[in-house]
């Protein structure tokens, strides 16, 4: 085992169990936002409050109702709604109403509705039962204020969907809602006010309309949460109010107050009042957490200073301290895997003239042409004289007598190339290097033995 070995094995080893302590750290604190399953998403909620005649945005209505003028004459207004949070900034709501709204003639010099073949007595105020509301509303979370010990917190959202009413207004001709002078209920059906023949029977008109609303949540507990808010209703009923001298889009707005319920387990937090900003706090100032990490680095400092033990080598031969079975072995000594130097066999040199070999052979595996590795230090001994005196070699490339002879040849050629290219590669000029395949001739030994043959498979060195 090398320095690199040692070294790959003791990262990897500090890399997985830092992983694994991470994981354990990661499963004792919860995520952020790792899902809406580790939260409560469901609520349902009552409210009642107040209706006015006007909006904030302005606008008038057929009795001369104008923004910021608020009158004394309010209707009550009440409903439920049922809401789905899917995530800590947007949530769906369905909400249900039903209530009154009350208006009057600001001006007291006339009447809002001058008389006509409808009203014959004009009218001065009107109030609108609306029986039923429904609407879908989208629901934005703007932002939540945590207090110090996180147990209250204010949510500040706004909202926005569309929906239908059905409403009857009645008109009277005094301020003081008495005196009626125009009710069409049980009559909406037709059109009513270009004909003076209706034949409608329903008790109520429907009509379409948008809620537009702010409001703040207060966190009482992890169930319950105050709700205020202000909601701006824009119809498309020109009759919301009764009969007008001219046409009016009909608009009322709501103050209500309630209480909401968060549905669910208790042991998982309200995802309405999911605070991002607070939570990354949390993570970043709790003990445990800070305590896990403290011991992280603990663990990763041990492991470092393991690596740097195993990867301590003295003598810089390669091998670390740790398995260095021969230390302080000189400057520049080629060791083997246990840190002790290696002993190469003297070269056998050869005067056989029938060979004419410079070298012991160097020898092949069967049908391969891949040299050995014993055979590096005989060829880099080699190499280095060549370098030296600027000599030459000539390679025999021989083959056992397996196969035939056709192919042995190209076996013995890539025999021969293949002690060429290592001795290029060595830095021996190619120029001075001859190689060639003699395939199964001038065999040293009997093919009749595999003895014999592992002889036969080898590159002749002759200089």
């Amino acid at each position: 085992m090398n320095y690199s070995t040692i070294k790959k094995t003791a990262v990897a080893a500090s890399l997985v169990a830092a992983f694994g302590f991470a994981e354990v750290a990661q499963a004792q604190q919860p995520t952020v936002f790792g899902g809406r399953s580790q939260y409560r998403t469901w609520s349902i909620g009552v409210h009642g409050g107040i209706t006015a005649p006007n909006v904030l945005t302005g606008g008038s209505n057929a009795f001369g109702q104008k923004v910021g003028y608020f009158q004394n004459s309010v209707g009550e207004y009440y409903g439920l709604t049922i809401r789905k949070q899917f995530s800590h900034l947007f949530g769906l709501e369905l909400e249900g109403n039903r209530g009154r709204i009350k208006t009057f003639n600001a001006d007291a010099s006339g009447p809002a509705i001058e008389s006509t073949e409808w009203l014959p007595g004009g009218a001065r105020s009107s109030e609108v039962s609306v029986d039923w509301s429904g609407s879908l509303n989208a629901v934005f979370q703007l932002g939540t204020i945590d207090f110090m010990r996180r147990e209250n917190a204010v949510n500040f959202f706004a909202k926005v969907g569309m929906g239908v009413l059905a409403s009857n207004p009645v008109q009277y001709a005094n301020n003081d809602f008495s005196g009626a002078s125009f009710s069409n209920e049980g009559n909406w059906g037709s059109e009513i006010f270009g004909d003076r023949t209706t034949t409608g029977d329903r008790k109520n008109k429907l009509t379409g309309f948008i809620p537009v609303g702010v409001g703040a949540k207060f966190k009482l507990s992890e169930v319950v949460a105050l709700n205020l808010g202000y909601t701006m209703n824009f119809t498309d009923d020109n009759y919301f109010y009764g009969p007008a001298r001219a046409d009016y889009k009909g608009r009322f707005s709501t103050v209500t107050g309630g209480l909401e319920f968060t549905l669910g387990s208790r042991d998982k937090e309200n995802l309405t009042f999911a605070n991002p900003v607070a939570a990354l706090y949390d993570e970043l100032k709790d003990n445990t957490l800070r305590n896990e990490v403290e011991a992280l680095k603990q663990r990763v400092s041990t492991l470092e200073g393991t690596v740097d033990q195993l990867s301590k080598d003295s003598d810089g031969d390669g091998v670390s301290d740790k398995f260095d079975k021969c230390p302080n072995t000189p400057a520049g000594t080629q060791v083997d895997g246990a840190g002790c130097p290696i002993k190469f066999p003297e070269p056998q040199v050869v005067n056989n003239v029938a060979t004419g070999s410079y070298a012991a052979p160097i020898q092949f595996e069967f049908d391969s042409s891949v040299l050995k590795t014993e055979s590096y230090s005989t060829l880099d001994r080699l190499a280095k004289e060549l370098r030296d005196t600027n000599g030459s070699v000539k390679l025999d490339g021989y083959a056992s007598a397996e196969g035939n002879e056709a192919y042995n040849m190209n076996l013995s050629k890539d025999r021969a190339n293949a002690v060429r290219q290592y001795l290029v590669n060595a830095g021996v000029a190619a120029a001075k290097i001859t190689a060639e395949g003699k395939g199964e001739s001038n065999p040293v030994a009997s093919n009749d033995t595999e003895a014999g043959r592992v002889q036969n498979r080898r590159v002749e060195i002759k200089k």
